[in-house]
């Protein structure tokens, strides 16, 4: 369990909040740039050459509850990225993204979040908690062990949700802030109105998980319904069978279905989190805006992308920002448009100004 020190440190509450001052007005749409450094970027570089085909030797480090898995890329003393994978789907979403980045200059760090791949908790007796506050703790933890002060932080799906958190609680962590589908903080509340029905077509395995049939369903065909949710989820994307099993190796961890049903379950206030937990929650719930430099993104075939380019959750990114929609990419978008996502933490970087910057 976290101890009452360690939970002061990471959410103390005066460190809770931050200001806007210093960030530039907000802008809502991309600019070209001529310098682009990754001009192949055009939103169909799903299988590019030169694509690294997986990370070298993961390493593991002692942070919270967890000894977490992780890769790491680039100069030891480079600016801190962290990148954070989603669901179904591990680590292997940034084998292209992370060499582009530490090419840069960059320190990359790709960790699997809990219940994925060889990311474990240290006790037994410790809850398979899975609520969203959860995630941006184990994050921050990783970052005290690593001794990262500060970060940029760069997800989709369960990984922009955690990176949003993160912005949200302890925006002086954050240097810059890279989120598919934009403000993913979820609001229990708000999850008990019904949407539109094809929308919640789309979302069947939330609803296939608030049953046990759904538990046992995950346990035993964990690895066929992973890959239903990725054809689904990228109806462009024609990843091989290689791909797909160098992920689906990280379900086999022995608390995947444990943290993916209670995630899930918690979401539709189904299943509780940890009361410790509560205060944290109630404010992620009231949909606090996000201060820190931020560029989100689309993929303009994601079923889960709101419609509008981005406006829908625009307000609730109140420092400097852009906006981008990936014409063809689906919902792994760092897979999918390595080079359009690693211009998109470098360009978020560039927001800071003056300031120590990567190599060129």
């Amino acid at each position: 369990m976290i101890s009452r020190r360690t939970f002061g440190r990471l959410f103390g509450a005066g460190a809770a909040t931050a200001s806007a001052a210093g960030l530039s007005a907000a802008c809502s749409t991309a600019a070209h740039r001529d310098d682009d450094p990754f001009p192949r970027a055009t939103g169909q570089g799903r299988k590019e050459p030169g694509a690294a085909p997986s990370f070298g030797a993961l390493k593991q480090v002692r942070a919270g509850v967890l000894n977490i898995g992780y890769a790491e890329a680039g100069p030891a003393h480079g600016p801190p990225v962290i990148l954070l994978h989603g669901w179904p789907y591990d680590i292997h979403s940034y084998t292209a993204v992370a060499p582009l980045l530490a090419e840069k200059g960059y320190r990359v760090i790709v960790p699997y979040l809990r219940g994925h791949g060889t990311t474990r908790f240290l006790s037994d007796r410790t809850f398979r908690n899975a609520q969203q506050s959860v995630f941006a703790l184990d994050i921050l933890a990783l970052m005290d062990a690593l001794r990262i002060d500060r970060a940029i932080l760069a997800g989709y799906d369960w990984g922009s949700r955690t990176a949003d958190i993160i912005a949200v609680l302890r925006p002086e962590r954050v240097t810059g802030l890279v989120s598919v589908s934009g403000y993913l903080i979820t609001n229990r509340e708000a999850n008990k109105k019904p949407l539109p029905p094809k929308l919640e077509w789309a979302w069947w395995y939330q609803f296939y998980f608030a049953t046990e049939r759904g538990r046992l369903g995950l346990a035993e065909n964990r690895h066929d319904l992973a890959r239903l949710v990725w054809k689904f989820n990228s109806p462009t994307w024609d990843f091989d069978t290689a791909t797909f099993d160098r992920t689906a190796a990280a379900f086999d961890n022995p608390d995947y279905v444990g943290i993916v049903i209670h995630n899930y379950r918690w979401r539709l206030g189904l299943a509780p989190g940890d009361p410790r937990y509560d205060d944290l929650e109630e404010r992620l719930a009231r949909g606090p805006a996000i201060t820190v430099p931020t560029v989100t993104l689309d993929g303009g075939a994601d079923p889960f992308t709101p419609a509008g380019g981005g406006a829908s959750y625009r307000h609730k990114f109140t420092g400097r920002y852009a906006h981008r929609t990936l014409k063809g990419i689906g919902h792994n978008v760092p897979q999918e448009a390595p080079r359009a996502f690693a211009r998109a933490v470098m360009d978020v970087d560039a927001f800071r100004g003056a300031g120590r910057r990567p190599a060129t």
